[in-house]
């Protein structure tokens, strides 16, 4: 009988050097969880003239979904991790989650640290069926990457979710386990190395996806759980109020909640994805006025001085499953 999958960091870690001696790709095979008709890995070939194979799972579905999720995973990128919300999400729901260039079971071998070259290489995702929309959603590294496929194709993308999004700031016990992947980095299985790589490299691209995110004009939704010790809550806020300027950016702080929404659940990562969903229907509201941009910036420079407290989270409470995951 197969084991149940690994969850934990000391499980993943062993998963991952397992997976690597006998030469599997995923840590428990999806099909053990779930058959075929349910969800079935599929690749398909690297946008942007990039020579490489890339993998992902998906939903088999025997007519076009109205709607297409795609999920760029974080580091390291494992897409049997999303196999729950998978199998749950409705037939009037299309769902794909890749293994990024790097991992899993993707092309190439080593580390793609320039976050531009992923999103050209997983700008094929975006491709849909006539009268089909997208949900774009970014998990931890994956937010700054779906913020550059986005950019690229802005009328591909219907909405943008960036759920425990890395920008930059790692929290500690993502900062423990980087400085201890650092330190054997020669030692440690494919997937581990090129995510240690990968974040080490990231924070100095940041300004070019904070720049991208201005120039956005679909609905987007920053979620972020509060006990999120992997990627910093505060972070995530702050990009929230330095965006709000421009209308269409929610923050979605859920209290209870840590990095891996996605091992938690499927009803909660899924009622998330229903409520972009549902903000891509909605009139987009007019471009607030000059004065009205200084009386925001006024009003968040008060609030600053004032000391005052971070606004009261209202979303509906949930736990995830630690993991280690970026």
């Amino acid at each position: 009988m197969l084991k149940r999958r690994p969850k934990g960091v000391l499980e993943i870690g062993w998963a991952t050097f397992e997976a690597a001696w006998t030469g599997r790709l995923e840590h428990l095979p999806h099909w053990a969880e779930y058959p075929d008709a349910l969800v079935e890995r599929i690749g398909f070939r690297a946008g942007g003239g990039l020579d490489w194979r890339l993998s992902a799972l998906r939903t088999p579905r025997p007519r076009t979904a109205p709607w297409k999720i795609v999920v760029v995973t974080g580091a390291p990128s494992w897409a049997e991790y999303w196999t729950g919300a998978l199998a749950t999400i409705g037939q009037d729901r299309e769902m794909w989650v890749v293994d990024r260039p790097g991992f899993g079971g993707s092309e190439p071998a080593e580390a793609v640290v320039d976050l531009s070259v992923q999103a050209q290489a997983l700008s094929p995702l975006l491709d849909s069926a006539p009268g089909q929309r997208v949900l774009l959603v970014g998990h931890s590294y994956g937010a700054a990457i779906a913020t550059l496929m986005a950019a690229a194709q802005p009328d591909k993308v219907a909405a943008l979710v960036l759920l425990s999004g890395l920008f930059g700031d790692i929290g500690p016990t993502g900062a423990r386990l980087v400085e201890l992947g650092r330190r054997i980095h020669g030692v440690i299985p494919r997937d581990l190395r090129n995510a240690i790589t990968e974040v080490l490299a990231q924070r100095p691209q940041q300004p070019i996806v904070r720049e991208a995110l201005r120039h956005l004009s679909m609905p987007i939704q920053i979620v972020h759980g509060d006990q999120d010790d992997f990627t910093p809550i505060a972070t995530a806020q702050a990009l929230a109020e330095d965006l709000a300027a421009i209308g269409n950016v929610s923050f979605i702080p859920l209290p209870s909640a840590n990095h891996f929404l996605n091992e938690g659940p499927p009803d909660v990562v899924l009622a998330l994805l229903e409520a972009a969903i549902a903000s891509a229907y909605r009139e987009p509201e007019p471009a607030p006025s000059l004065s009205a941009r200084l009386g925001a910036i006024s009003k968040q420079v008060r609030a600053g001085l004032a000391g005052l407290a971070r606004r009261p989270a209202l979303q509906p409470e949930t736990l995830g499953s630690n993991s280690a995951e970026v």
